[in-house]
């Protein structure tokens, strides 16, 4: 991974970081396989890759995922040893694998504590957190830790571990209903990039 200049907690008069800072971020993180390669352990490859084989993406999904137009620089803060990363991370690659659109790359949470440090989720540092830019990097949206399927299914399990081992994958019916969730957050981001006035300006369309 390429050296990225720190993330400061504040940028120039208390201004958040630049969209040039984000880029960078960007720039230096890494592809999904690259990240796995760097810093996930046989046994914690053997678990990312179960469930990567157990998404299916429903030919719906790929349609809607197929008519993405803007691009989506997508970061994900992650932890190869993080359950909840096993559980979810996947999704992503394969709504990736679907569009050309979603520019996916991964950044290992505790190698990168300045840029952890902006995108807490409840005043702690969990993970998964996605992080979505405009093609220019302005911040759009950060999104983490669990979708409402996955803390539904912790609440009628009486507020289970908060962070599971992913010894177990989640059942197919769960992974199915967030993989749902998230479709909906990156449609979500897709549509209000093709609303957003600025970039209407910029593309015409």
């Amino acid at each position: 991974m390429s050296t990225i200049p720190s993330v400061p907690a504040t940028g120039a008069a208390g201004a958040p970081p630049t969209r040039e800072t984000w880029e960078a971020v960007f720039a230096a993180s890494l592809p999904y396989e690259a990240f796995l390669d760097r810093h996930a352990t046989p046994e914690q490859r053997s678990r990312w890759g179960a469930v990567h084989a157990r998404v299916a993406l429903s030919a719906e999904a790929r349609g809607l995922l197929g008519g993405f137009v803007r691009r989506m620089p997508v970061i994900v803060l992650a932890g190869a040893w993080c359950g909840d990363c096993v559980n979810q991370c996947p999704i992503f690659d394969h709504f990736a694998a679907a569009t050309p659109t979603i520019d996916l790359r991964f950044l290992d949470r505790d190698a990168r504590p300045d840029v952890a440090a902006h995108w807490k989720v409840c005043g702690g540092q969990r993970v998964p957190v996605v992080a979505f830019f405009s093609e220019d990097f302005a911040p759009v949206l950060v999104y983490g830790d669990r979708t409402l399927s996955a803390y539904r299914a912790a609440a009628a399990a009486s507020l289970g571990a908060s962070c599971p081992t992913g010894l177990v994958g989640p059942a197919g019916d769960a992974l199915a209903a967030v993989t749902g969730d998230w479709l909906r957050e990156f449609e979500r981001v897709q549509l209000l990039l093709r609303l957003s006035a600025r970039l209407r300006q910029v593309h015409g369309d």
